[in-house]
């Protein structure tokens, strides 16, 4: 019965740290469209935008790790591990597309992920 009630709590801190994980991940998303205007706009916009970047692809990182820990202890679907490598794919492309200055696919693909991560979240 104890070990019961021990894999619920560890299923929902689980939960928990996935739900935390994705709001997180969309709000780096939606920073970076705020950056890509201050791209446009300012001298520091660039700046802004690469070390964005780099904190949303991390927060896609932190997204996969905790849909694995939410995912292994309790057994439950490895759908959000899907998710959330699909995700880590997007971002990696994405990465490429702005290194390589194609706005054309970097820009709807950045909006594409957004409304995704939205998504994801609102599931959760």
């Amino acid at each position: 019965m104890a070990t019961q009630e021990t894999a619920t709590a560890s299923a929902q801190r689980g939960s928990s740290f996935l739900r935390i994980a994705i709001a997180l991940q969309t709000l780096t998303i939606f920073l970076q469209a705020v950056s890509a205007g201050l791209l446009l706009a300012s001298s520091y916009g660039e700046t802004l935008h690469s070390a964005g970047a780099r904190v949303m692809y991390g927060a896609s990182m932190l997204y996969v790790l905790a849909a694995v820990l939410a995912w292994k202890p309790g057994g439950g679907s490895p759908r959000p591990v899907l998710h959330a490598a699909g995700f880590l794919v997007l971002a990696s492309v994405q990465v490429v597309l702005g290194i390589a200055h194609v706005p054309s696919v970097h820009v709807p693909l950045g909006v594409l992920m957004f409304g995704l991560s939205v998504l994801a979240l609102a599931r959760r």
